[in-house]
């Protein structure tokens, strides 16, 4: 098995997940927010493609990206991206409909629940969006921690969000496994010192996730049960 691989036969004892684009596919609300926005600044919407590459690195640089219509978003006036902000937090807030729970999800953390394993959350999504979406996706309940962007003053890819579930679980960074699928969630990962596996399907800014040299790359996170 790859995952009792990653940990010289014996099986973690503590998994932390990224959510947005490891957990769920959420970019089709996410986009919707994102629209609503722009519609009502009276500019075009962004869709959907274009929405995915800006996911990743909390609500507040999602805004400031699509003001800017790219990845760079340094010009981006910071009044009106307080104002943007403010109505895609309105929007993002009316409904998770078109998000969806990836396959290989649900048979993980069952079986990872079965074998005592804790889990935990560390995201960059707002905190109090986190515990009601997974609530609506039928995942509530597996999650001991939960970390949202605004949870800590420092999110992905700085490591504190790792460390504080470390810490509150008792469990040293090498006894920890992080699934990602971003550059950051990578990052973070190393920089905590926790083994890292990250998931192709995901959202990564357009790059390929094999890039950034996690531990393992998965289609699925069924693999971790098999190999």
């Amino acid at each position: 098995m790859l995952l009792r691989r990653l940990f010289d036969g014996e099986l973690p004892r503590l998994v932390m997940f990224d959510l947005d684009g490891t957990l769920l596919d959420s970019v089709p609300d996410l986009a919707a927010a994102v629209d609503s926005v722009l519609i009502q600044l009276g500019r075009p919407p962004a869709g959907l493609a274009r929405v995915r590459d800006w996911v990743g690195n909390g609500a507040p640089v999602l805004v400031r990206r699509a003001l800017a219509g790219g990845i760079d978003h340094r010009g981006v006036d910071d009044e009106l991206a307080q104002r943007a902000l403010q109505l895609f937090l309105e929007a993002y807030a009316g409904g998770h409909a078109l998000t969806t729970v990836y396959p290989g999800v649900p048979p993980l953390l069952q079986w990872l629940r079965t074998q005592g394993v804790p889990m935990a959350v560390v995201t960059n999504k707002p905190e109090r969006f986190v515990e009601p979406l997974l609530q609506e996706k039928d995942l509530g309940g597996f999650f001991t921690w939960i970390v949202g962007g605004d949870t800590l003053p420092r999110q992905k890819p700085d490591p504190a969000g790792l460390q504080h579930v470390l810490e509150r679980a008792g469990v040293s960074a090498r006894q920890a496994l992080f699934v990602g699928d971003s550059r950051n969630d990578v990052l973070a990962a190393k920089a905590a010192g926790v083994p890292c596996v990250a998931l192709r399907y995901g959202y990564n800014h357009g790059r390929p996730i094999d890039e950034e040299n996690p531990e393992f790359v998965l289609d699925d996170l069924r693999e971790l049960l098999v190999g």
